[in-house]
């Protein structure tokens, strides 16, 4: 834990001169000097001589048994010992004035440098890793076998995940994560997943083998922890941190009664109402999520009575765009408290524990406004947000590293905001639209989508090409949906508005991947579908039972994998996958999540867990209790024997993408196509030359031309995975193809005459792996 100081913000209410307070404690108590440390090596993205510490020691308060709030001064100490703005607060004064805090440059996002220094990341998911008995997720992350094998497959890059203590406090008591460690309530590592020394152990071994250790903050919300019961306290300028309102007693009739048990509960659409027109708050946003009758109707709650230190009983309605445990951070608050407390967050990660990058998450939903009368509140898309992802952006490349956002609105929010925030985005432009080309065997959503994206500038270097990550295969079209719905677009010969194609794409979507077609995969409340990468390609061929696959249809799923893992890799970007696509992992049976998905959530049934360096094959859950999913490809020391396992077929892939540099490359043309189920990308690459990466989407052999204006006549066309010529660029700007089904490749474009023979040399452009 920190000291505890006097002061935990700029604004002290218990007298007039808060500074004179802050400065006679800082004479009382000496501040603690930063600890140097030359080994800079260690730590990449830490500035050289400087290690911030953050926690200083464990606060232990006696327990009293009187009430949990402002009139118990132990508890609020107790509290404020805790706290991630007290926290942050420490860490800024440890770092100001310090020389090495100018070295980097930090006013425009470099996407490309990202890019090369983390090309292909293995995200990892805490709650569902299966380590060796007694071993912590972090040490197994750490493990120098595992960083060899992912080096050898050509994986640079390890984003862990939420691992930092979170969920609530109740009382004296921690209360768990609503929304898998999400809900951040401090800057500690949660002790279930390893120690602060573990995680800067597997820093350093990362670094060993030319890897980058990526870690999460969350800029949107908090838990219910610490920061949030101080400021219900109305405690200095914890109130500050959040969108939350002090209700005046004499209006508290406007507010619904709080259930017993519970701390807060959620305001109806009339009672939202009431408050909106009693000028209390905003009213209604432009969406709900996570919506649920008698859940969560709105994203407002109000909550429980609650005495603070001046002995004044307070009630307030606080905004959530998230679930109710996640009270959203105020980014305009005269006190700035929200924004000191992420930056804060941000720096512990990089300059004290030593990683290289930050997932900002929820980082789209940073500004909320009033709008025109009877209009939804402005929340999405709004320029707070923009200028808010700058700030956190430019403080991560001012300390050497870099970030990316998980970012679902439409292309023009993504290319707003990646002007001056975060270096990378995540690819929700045409992640749905890939997983549609491969449901319906049609590649024209998908064409759309990239061309949509390279019109309004969004540079696919910028993006992260992912599979499966720990959500739902989200397929909401922000873009048609909401920015754009009422624009007129043209999809299967048919005129469509937005919203209505939007609404056709999801319709489509559930009929063919949930339901009686597949059981085994579920509906994610409006977002999308709750599935595995392979029991989405499950359902996308037909398999209705999952324990009565063939070797025929598994044989089929791997090949598809691949498929659909050579669209991510084989264009401009970061290529992700999880390690339920390294294993081959199968949704779980719901029946075994059924008390996680009480609620709702659908999504635990795709978060199965995996072993994937077999070093616990009789383990039946992971150690946070996740149950174990059934793996169709095996451990990566297995499949590492096997020639046509996924992890070496996959390994061929990244060594075309690494050697040729499309990583960093442009993309220049997505072209028509003679078969509705191909896909072509044109790609400059960085020495100029051309690279085309073609993929058949459908279950027929293709056999065709292959033309854009791009290709420029007489080029020699060499398959990259096969070193075959395939043939030449002829005066029309095209060359002929043959490629089976669920195949792809990637040819290289040179401009010289072919050499004897080659012209006749016509290969199946059938890629290696």
């Amino acid at each position: 834990m920190r000291e505890p100081m006097a002061s935990d913000g700029v604004f002290e209410p218990e007298t007039v001169a808060g500074d004179d307070q802050e400065a006679g404690s800082a004479a009382a108590e000496p501040l603690v000097e930063p600890d140097v440390n030359f080994d800079e090596h260690l730590y990449p993205a830490r500035p050289k001589a400087l290690r911030p510490t953050a926690r200083r020691r464990q606060y232990y308060a006696t327990r009293p048994s009187f009430e949990f709030d402002g009139r118990n001064a132990a508890y609020v100490e107790w509290l404020r010992n805790q706290a991630m703005l007290g926290d942050a607060n420490a860490l800024a004064r440890q770092l100001s004035g310090q020389a090495s805090m100018w070295q980097n440059s930090y006013a425009h996002p470099n996407p490309r440098a990202a890019v090369e220094r983390a090309p292909v990341w293995f995200t990892a998911y805490p709650l569902s890793f299966i380590t060796r008995s007694s071993q912590s997720f972090l040490s197994a992350l750490g493990d120098p076998a595992m960083w060899e094998a992912f080096s050898e497959i050509g994986i640079r890059a390890i984003h862990t995940g939420p691992v930092k203590l979170a969920g609530g406090i109740s009382g004296w008591s921690q209360t768990p994560s609503v929304d898998g460690h999400f809900d951040r309530i401090s800057m500690a590592i949660d002790p279930v997943f390893g120690t602060e020394d573990e995680f800067r152990s597997m820093c350093q071994v990362a670094t060993d083998h030319g890897g980058t250790i990526i870690d999460d903050i969350v800029p949107g919300h908090t838990g219910k922890g610490a920061d949030f019961r101080l400021a219900e306290m109305n405690f200095r300028d914890y109130p500050g941190i959040y969108h939350m309102v002090d209700i005046p007693e004499e209006d508290w009739h406007l507010l619904p009664d709080v259930p017993e048990g519970q701390d807060s509960v959620n305001l109806s659409p009339d009672s939202e109402q009431a408050l909106q027109k009693a000028g209390y708050i905003i009213g209604r946003l432009q969406r709900v999520i996570f919506y649920e009758p008698g859940v969560k109707e709105t994203n407002w709650s109000a909550t429980r009575a609650i005495v603070d230190t001046t002995g004044k009983t307070r009630r307030w309605v606080y905004l959530h765009y998230f679930k109710a445990g996640q009270p959203s951070i105020n980014w305009l608050d005269p006190t700035f408290a929200g924004m000191r407390l992420v930056v804060g967050d941000a720096l512990h990660s990089l300059v004290d524990l030593g990683t290289g990058a930050l997932r900002l998450d929820a980082n789209g939903f940073l500004g909320v406004e009033k709008s025109a009368e009877e209009q939804p509140g402005w929340s999405e898309g709004h320029p707070l947000s923009e200028a808010a992802n700058q700030l956190i952006g430019s403080m991560i490349r001012k300390v050497g590293g870099f970030s990316f956002q998980e970012l679902n609105l439409t292309i023009d929010d993504i290319k707003a905001t990646s002007e001056a925030g975060p270096d990378l985005s995540y690819d929700f432009i045409t992640r749905p639209a890939y997983h549609y080309a491969l449901v319906t065997a049609d590649t024209e959503l998908l064409r759309l989508t990239l061309r949509l994206s390279m019109e309004i500038g969004v540079d696919q270097a910028s993006l992260v090409h992912a599979l499966q990550n720990h959500d739902e295969l989200t397929y909401e079209l922000m873009h048609f949906a909401a920015g754009h719905r009422d624009e007129m677009f043209e999809l299967a010969g048919q005129e469509l508005t937005g919203a209505q194609l939007a609404e056709q794409v999801q319709q489509t979507m559930r009929e063919r991947l949930t339901g009686e077609n597949a059981p085994y995969n579920a509906v994610f409340t409006t977002n999308g579908i709750a599935c595995t990468t392979v029991s989405f390609i499950m359902a996308a061929l037909g398999v209705q039972d999952p324990d009565a696959i063939t070797p025929e249809q598994e044989a089929q799923i791997l090949d598809v994998h691949i498929l659909l893992s050579m669209y991510n890799a084989l264009q401009p970007g970061v290529f992700a996958l999880s390690g339920w696509d390294l294993a081959g992992i199968t949704a779980l049976d719901r029946k075994s999540v059924e008390e996680l998905t009480a609620q709702g959530d659908t999504r635990w049934i795709n978060r199965g867990a995996h072993d994937i360096m077999g070093t616990s094959p009789d383990a039946e859950h992971s150690s946070s209790g996740m149950p174990r999913a059934r793996s169709l490809y095996g451990p990566l020391p297995d499949q590492l024997q096997n020639p046509g396992s996924y992890a070496r077929r996959l390994q061929q892939i990244l060594a075309v993408r690494e050697e040729h540099g499309i990583a960093t490359g442009s993309l220049l043309d997505v072209p028509g196509v003679s078969h509705r189920g191909l896909l072509v990308m044109v790609i400059q690459l960085g020495s100029g030359a051309l690279e085309v990466t073609v993929l058949n989407f459908s279950d027929q052999d293709i056999a065709g031309s292959i033309q854009s204006s791009h290709l420029v006549p007489g080029s020699a066309v060499h398959d990259l995975f096969s070193g075959a010529a395939v043939g030449q660029v002829d005066d029309l700007h095209s060359f002929f193809l043959e490629l089976p089904a669920y195949q792809g490749t990637a040819l290289l474009l040179t401009e010289e005459d072919p050499g004897p023979g080659e012209e006749e040399s016509v290969g199946h452009g059938e890629a290696s792996p």
